[in-house]
């Protein structure tokens, strides 16, 4: 809280000294002016809560200088006190309160009454300086509000446009299907629906990750790699975009192997983001180049485009989230303005930095992340998984449980099990879980999460209390996808957790990995 003013006037320098006695306090700062012309001076540089003004003063009198005072905007609300030698007849009273008084002390004065008077106004002046600070509060929220609101209208604006762009191929293309199943743009057809609803689970991938991020609930699954796989693993993810784009690629690496400590999946996330993003942002037949080499202590590689560039309004806010170069959406092959966003919070997870370069539109950008090179010897090699692993277990036929309220998930689950060569039943309520679990007698049980009657979990933990039922696989498949979710999920006894949309080869993987392990053991015996 600043100071608060108070403003003393009389041309004898005891009674300033005599008024700055009586009136000191915590918080209060005196301002004494010996004439009218230097109140005035004081008065166009501070803010005065109170002005105490002698009557009789050579040049501008007391009155004088309060007709001032009420003909300027900036001091015509500032409450003044006369302070007179003697009682005033009533004709100067009446001019005294007609320039702005609010009161009047006789000389001499009496402390108490001074200090009372002057209390008022010191805390009046104080509750002012509290509401004008809440007011400022208040406008700052305000407008902090007007912003968010102002950017979720923008975001769910993005979010239904991208989600209806891969949306539209797949609608389409289930249409030209239904209409010839065996026309000779059939195999097209599902390559771009596949493509698509690559991109859709993408999309969605994305915005778990940045709530992920935000909540401080993303593990990082960091070994010892060669740098070299890093790159090799964002190239296979970013390499058809590219192409499709008709793009110049250029790659510039070190003739040394270098080591990180970091986590693959996530540092290929990000370097194949930055290259999607040049992608995105350089029109086609355009040159990106990557070059990554050592600094020290450091791993620098650096994704330079010759796209459309960066407004320099624009560098400071491109790793925000939402945040899109808005000339250049016309352009743009869409996104939510999430992926730098993503770039930089997980590159500061590995203790790292991600920095912007651009000269402007229309001369490319540079996206330079640093990270830390790992410390000691590189690790001696070791044979790879398939040198140290065993023969294939030999494949079993699993009967598989699925339960599932959205009976088209359902049935398309159990058209992929059929697929992988699987016999499977499906329940669509969680109340008959347990009655068909005992009649189909199944190996696996696919358990969905939201079910009427019974939740997931409860039908989850009916199944491991029943004494017959315990040598079940019961793997979450679920929409719901959070770190909590999972830990939900563990705790109420699930073997495995599979996150919605289930693709066919990874549920392939898994079936097969169970089948495996129902071969190598013997039955168990019905019951």
């Amino acid at each position: 809280m600043t100071s608060v003013h108070f403003l003393l006037v009389d041309d004898l320098e005891e009674n300033l000294l005599s008024l700055e006695a009586l009136l000191r306090r915590d918080g209060l700062e005196l301002l004494k002016a010996r004439s009218g012309d230097e109140a005035l001076e004081l008065l166009l540089h501070h803010e005065v809560a109170l002005a105490l003004v002698d009557v009789q003063m050579p040049g501008l009198n007391g009155f004088e200088l309060a007709e001032l005072m009420r003909g300027n905007e900036r001091t015509r609300r500032i409450p003044l006190i006369f302070l007179t030698a003697g009682a005033a007849d009533a004709q100067r009273r009446f001019r005294g309160y007609e320039a702005g008084a609010v009161d009047f002390i006789y000389k001499p004065i009496e402390a108490d009454i001074l200090r009372s008077k002057a209390d008022v106004f010191f805390e009046l002046h104080r509750q002012r300086q509290q509401l004008a600070t809440q007011r400022d509060a208040l406008e700052v929220q305000a407008q902090a509000l007007r912003q968010a609101d102002r950017r979720k209208d923008e975001f769910l604006a993005t979010l239904a446009h991208e989600l209806r762009n891969p949306l539209a191929p797949l609608r389409h293309g289930l249409d030209l299907l239904q209409h010839s199943r065996e026309g000779s743009k059939a195999t097209e057809i599902l390559d771009i629906m596949d493509r698509q609803l690559t991109h859709l689970v993408r999309l969605i991938d994305d915005l778990l990750d940045v709530s992920r991020i935000s909540q401080g609930k993303i593990v990082l699954r960091k070994e010892r790699l060669e740098l070299f796989n890093l790159i090799r693993a964002a190239l296979e993810t970013s390499r058809p975009l590219i192409e499709a784009a008709n793009h110049e690629l250029t790659l510039e690496l070190p003739e040394a192997t270098l080591w990180l400590e970091a986590d693959l999946t996530r540092l290929a996330q990000v370097i194949s983001n930055l290259l999607n993003n040049a992608v995105k942002y350089t029109p086609e037949g355009g040159h990106i180049r990557l070059v990554v080499k050592a600094d020290g202590q450091e791993a620098v590689i650096s994704v330079a485009d010759n796209g459309v560039g960066i407004p320099p309004h624009m560098l400071a806010s491109v790793f925000e989230l939402f945040a899109q170069v808005d000339q250049h959406l016309d352009r743009a092959k869409g996104g939510l303005g999430i992926g730098l966003a993503l770039v930089q919070q997980l590159v500061a997870l590995h203790g790292g930095t991600v920095v912007v370069e651009s000269e402007g539109c229309g001369k490319g950008s540079i996206f330079t992340l640093t990270v830390p090179l790992a410390t000691g010897s590189a690790p001696s090699s070791s044979p790879s998984p398939s040198a140290i692993a065993g023969p294939p277990a030999a494949m079993a036929r699993l009967k598989v449980l699925v339960v599932d309220d959205t009976q088209d998930v359902a049935q398309t689950t159990g058209w992929m099990l059929e697929e992988l060569g699987h016999e499977y039943r499906l329940v669509h309520d969680g109340r008959k879980v347990l009655e068909t679990t005992h009649a189909f007698q199944p190996d696996v049980i696919l358990l969905d999460i939201g079910l009427p009657g019974m939740s997931g979990y409860e039908v989850c933990l009916a199944l491991r209390q029943d004494p017959a039922l315990k040598h079940l696989t019961i793997i979450a498949q679920t929409g719901w996808g959070q770190d909590r979710d999972k830990a939900s999920a563990q705790a109420a006894g699930f073997d495995h957790y599979l996150v919605k949309p289930v693709g066919l080869r990874a549920l392939g993987a898994l079936m097969a990995e169970l089948a495996a392990a129902k071969a190598a053991k013997p039955a168990t015996p019905a019951t």
